[in-house]
């Protein structure tokens, strides 16, 4: 799933703070796992903005609204009878959320409340990691179902660099070395010759390197 951030209230309170009646719509998908953008968030958020606009003297008009899922135009399209009743709108979905509400109301303000983050999995609870690059050439049958790409720091196809101690990454203490579970697990399996095969070079157009990316299922789009 998408992992968001909370985006800090003085960075929020700094886009929107000439704006007198506010709409902050949340979404019912990955951001409301995470506890980012559900129906809590909104009103956390909604409470906050009023309490700062209340020590300023003028707090603003803000309502709320939660919709299934911004990154889907049958859903945005719910908002078109009442978008335009305010001044601004904060949306609370990943990156996403406020670009499709930018290109279906293009009169209306935008802002974002959260920091889109990468995608991930819960490890634990209330813990999230990063577990996929999205670099549209899925390759990690190669290593056993670990992705190196994304859980690599250097993002190494051919074993680790040499800089890690103890299975730990050089590049943080709190980050495991993928490549030495990989080759644990690959040694256990006694299949460590897998690794012996050269990955020819990455091409990366599938990736963001080779621009904004469509994904189109013919069926459905007819």
């Amino acid at each position: 799933m998408i992992v968001a951030d909370s985006k800090p209230l003085q960075e929020i309170l700094a886009m929107v703070r000439e704006y007198k009646k506010i709409l902050i719509v949340g979404c019912k998908g990955c951001v409301t796992v995470c506890n980012v953008g559900g129906a809590k968030e909104v009103e956390v958020l909604r409470a906050s903005l009023m309490i700062d606009g209340k020590k300023e003297g003028s707090p603003p008009d803000i309502d709320t609204m939660v919709i299934e899922r911004q990154c889907d135009n049958e859903y945005v399209e719910t908002l078109r009878d009442n978008i335009d009743a305010y001044d601004a709108v904060l949306s609370m979905a990943c990156g996403v959320g406020p670009q499709f509400l930018s290109e279906a109301y293009p009169e209306q303000k935008f802002f974002p409340a959260v920091n889109t983050s990468f995608y991930g999995g819960a490890v634990a609870h209330g813990i999230w990691e990063e577990r996929c690059a999205g670099c549209g050439t899925c390759i990690i049958h190669y290593f056993d179902g670990l992705c190196p790409v994304a859980r690599c720091a250097k993002s190494l196809l051919h074993g680790p660099c040499g800089g890690s101690a103890d299975g730990i990454c050089e590049v943080s203490k709190e980050t495991v070395c993928i490549w030495d579970t990989i080759v644990k697990k690959k040694i256990a399996q006694g299949r460590i010759e897998d690794l012996f095969v050269l990955q020819e070079p990455r091409d990366w157009r599938t990736a963001r390197d080779g621009g904004p990316r469509r994904s189109i299922r013919e069926t459905l789009a007819e």
